[in-house]
């Protein structure tokens, strides 16, 4: 079967190369000169199954509005007038109860889990490396209601045996050492030790340099245009540079699926939630962290990469822009150097990036079959690109194949939101 594959960031990459894998003739399709230039480009760097939680969970909207007016506010809400984004919102509030919060994170967690096992299997296969480190994830509370507020997560963690540690401060030094000398700064954590970091871009770079070798016919700076549709099938994708045609399509192009496709009749519940990351230099490799720490009370994630550390997060509501504001390079940083001081070169170039996240009112992607019989998706991933990108792309492998999935795909379609 020939499958066109729509988008080159860690999603289509990863999807195109088990397709190869399968025996499928693919060609791979983006408009940026090469893959992983977009939101795939400078993510946290985290790899954290255990920690892919829905984003609407109870107590949601109070918090919400008690960010907004943080100094270092972990969400910023730009108004326009745009009604995809009241859309979005209004969806994303519909789940916030604890029934829809658990099943959103049971059905994460299966993806996510059996994504990271994919990963490990598919690096000791390739012999990738991209300053990837196996050595957990720790979520770091700074007050005792948000270290007393993990008992639902850790529920769930448990229901699905993930492995997990509730330590209190000396247990996190000992976790992170880099923290002795902010300690005051918090009150406990808990960690994940089956997580995993890694440079995604990295990653999808070594990967997409192997698919030519499986006979991938890969097309970077190639804009895709519209779909073409004849008696209820995709025809063909219009680009800058003519008509591709294939047996089946699967659309990779995070949050920029929507446009392609409400001209067919499919409305994807997919908004842009921008964020944004710094990256520098070690300075001191005994402050900077081991891992990947997450400090809960500002979202950001905290990311040792080789000889570099990685600082990520924040959510920003304001449409397809890509604006760097000061005030968000001061969060970033404001986090790291409240509890690694002295770990990162703070007088170097940041290397300050914003990502546009695919994300779905439910926090979970949609991977699957469409309505129109040869049209599939892998898009929606949100913050979790990267933790969900392998086991995504075998999942939807499989489903186009018409092969035995790899796991459960119940809840995972666009199916469930009719």
């Amino acid at each position: 079967m020939k499958v066109i594959v729509l988008g080159a960031g860690v999603v289509g990459v990863t999807s195109a190369y088990y397709l190869a894998e399968a025996g499928h003739d693919v060609v791979l399709i983006d408009r940026q000169p090469g893959p992983a230039l977009e939101t795939s480009f400078a993510n946290a760097g985290e790899i954290s199954p255990g920690y892919a939680s829905p984003w609407a969970a109870p107590g949601i909207p109070t918090k919400a509005l008690r960010w907004l007016f943080m100094t270092h506010a972990p969400l910023i809400i730009k108004p326009t007038a745009d009604m995809a984004m009241l859309r979005w919102m209004l969806a994303m509030l519909g789940n916030c109860t604890q029934a829809r919060y658990a099943l959103n994170k049971s059905r994460m967690v299966r993806l996510a889990e059996f994504s990271r096992d994919e990963l490990v299997a598919l690096r000791g296969k390739l012999g990738l490396d991209y300053d990837h480190r196996s050595q957990g994830t720790l979520q770091l509370f700074r007050t005792q209601k948000q270290l007393d507020g993990s008992g639902g997560d850790i529920a769930v963690l448990r229901e699905y045996g993930v492995s997990y540690e509730v330590l209190d401060r000396d247990g996190c030094v000992a976790a992170e050492p880099g923290l002795a000398a902010t300690r005051d700064n918090f009150v406990g954590g808990l960690r994940l030790p089956g997580d995993e970091t890694g440079d995604c871009h990295i990653f999808t770079n070594k990967l997409a340099a192997l698919l030519p070798g499986m006979g991938v016919d890969i097309r970077y700076g190639t804009s895709i245009t519209s779909l073409a549709v004849e008696g209820g099938r995709i025809a063909g994708v219009h680009t800058d540079k003519g008509i591709v045609q294939g047996d089946a399509y699967l659309v990779a192009l995070a949050s920029y699926a929507p446009a392609l496709l409400r001209p067919l009749g499919l409305d994807l519940p997919i908004y842009p939630v921008k964020g944004y990351s710094i990256t520098l230099p070690v300075s001191d490799p005994d402050r900077a962290p081991v891992s990947t720490l997450l400090d809960e009370s500002y979202k950001i994630a905290i990311t040792r990469l080789g000889d570099r550390i990685r600082v990520g997060g924040m959510a920003e509501l304001s449409g397809f822009n890509n604006v760097l504001p000061s005030r968000r390079e001061a969060t970033l940083r404001y986090s790291l150097n409240n509890l690694f001081p002295g770990a990162a070169d703070n007088s170097a170039p940041s290397h300050y990036w914003s990502g546009l996240r695919p994300m779905t009112p439910d926090s979970t992607p949609i991977v699957g079959a469409t309505p129109i019989s040869n049209l599939f998706l892998n898009a929606g991933h949100g913050t979790l690109g990267w933790t969900m990108a392998c086991g995504s792309g075998r999942l939807i492998a499989s489903l186009m194949g018409g092969t035995k999935p790899p796991i459960d795909p119940d809840g995972l379609g666009i199916a469930r939101y009719r």
